[in-house]
């Protein structure tokens, strides 16, 4: 596994587990600053809100900057950033901070997953993908929990755990991440959005839409669903979390390799039709441990394939542009991902603790649908292959960053 991937990686392990984590602390968040949980879950909302809003402005004001400074600046306005989350005393100086939080990730991501895909060959960027995806996964299964047990007492100390995973990411990067290809072009904001007139992209910006606002109805109001397994018990509820993180990462590493090896479209198409049985069933399984343990093995294999197969066909539709539309995915994810507690909300509410699900259900049955409507990217990555290798080529014929 070549270090550089490793590195960023890293850098995304920090990202998500700043994201992921503060579910698990909104409690004392809300206690320590005289506000409601649900005024706490807010902050939530108003990271992922951020992060889909500043991504594709940010992208195009950085877009001639060295690929090498960027991710630095990211990773420094990150790490900033939730050092002054754990400083701040009150809750209005919280929400900024997580704006701004939001606005060092939107930088950061993009560009380590378009990197990473300059660094391997056209055949093995599925892989690529999921080596630095994985950095998130891990964060679901190991750093979210280390990051609730850490602030169950003190929210603050969280914030400091995740400022120094930022750093420790920074520093690793700047001292082993060199000789990156040089931007080709830089396109401005109207460039940057431009794709959303194809009617490709906006399919599958659309399809990354859709199976996260379905996969996060059910992740964020996950406890309620499975309430009678737990009984309301933590450590029951801990142990569904935890191999539910586990599953993540094998399905981020089943998925990078399932894309190289049987195409986009089919791991789209099979993986939406799997999450969506998964949240059909839940109604049903979430009465027992093990039904809720089975969940949590099914949904997270097939849902985080589908989240490396997402970015992979967007790069796939014009690999020389692949970071203008990764940052477009990821835009699409935390759209989705701030619209799931609302949805999700809405569906408790309408349906019940027990049926809610199946709104989830039909939503990754749509999702699975405008893939199906779509370009077959599994045909556009094998046929553009040949066609990719020239701005691949030209990237890496350029001056390489110092």
């Amino acid at each position: 596994m070549p270090v550089r991937l490793l590195l960023l990686a890293l850098g995304t392990f920090a990202v998500g587990t700043d994201t992921m984590v503060m579910a698990g602390i909104l409690g004392p968040i809300a206690e320590d600053l005289g506000v409601t949980v649900a005024a706490a879950g807010q902050l939530v909302t108003v990271f992922a809100l951020g992060y889909a809003l500043l991504a594709p402005p940010l992208a195009a004001l950085t877009a001639r900057w060295p690929r090498r400074r960027l991710l630095l600046t990211a990773l420094a306005v990150f790490a900033a950033a939730n050092a002054l989350s754990a400083l701040a005393p009150s809750y209005g100086i919280l929400l900024a901070t997580r704006v701004l939080a939001a606005a060092g990730a939107a930088l950061y991501t993009p560009t380590a997953n378009a990197v990473a895909t300059t660094l391997v060959a056209p055949e093995r960027r599925g892989r690529a993908l999921a080596t630095v995806l994985g950095g998130m996964t891990v964060a679901t299964a190991l750093g979210v929990p280390l990051g609730t047990w850490i602030g169950r007492t003190d929210w603050r100390l969280t914030m400091w755990l995740v400022t120094a995973l930022g750093a420790a990411a920074l520093a690793g990067l700047a001292l082993l991440l060199r000789d990156l290809p040089a931007p080709a072009v830089a396109p401005g904001l109207r460039d940057r959005l431009a794709p959303l007139r194809d009617r490709r992209v906006l399919g599958a910006a659309s399809t990354t839409l859709l199976f996260f606002l379905a996969f996060q109805t059910v992740y964020i109001y996950l406890a309620t669903a499975i309430a009678p397994a737990t009984g309301g018990r933590a450590d029951r509820l801990s142990l569904v979390l935890l191999v539910s993180g586990l599953a993540s990462v094998a399905g981020s590493w089943l998925g990078g390799r399932l894309v190289d090896r049987a195409g986009v479209r089919r791991v789209l198409l099979v993986g939406s039709t799997v999450a969506a049985l998964a949240f059909a069933a839940l109604p049903w399984a979430g009465r027992s441990m093990p039904g809720a343990l089975a969940y949590a093995v099914v949904t997270p294999l097939a849902g985080w394939a589908v989240s490396v197969a997402l970015p992979h066909r967007l790069a796939s539709l014009d690999p020389g542009n692949a970071q203008l539309l990764i940052s477009l995915n990821s835009s699409a994810l935390y759209l989705g991902t701030a619209a799931g507690g609302a949805v999700g909300s809405a569906a408790v509410a309408l349906f019940g603790g027990r049926w809610f699900p199946l709104a989830a259900a039909v939503l990754a049955l749509v999702a699975a649908g405008t893939t199906w409507a779509g370009v077959d990217a599994s045909r556009v990555v094998r046929s553009a292959a040949a066609p990719a290798r020239r701005p691949l080529a030209s990237l890496r014929a350029d001056r390489p960053e110092q």
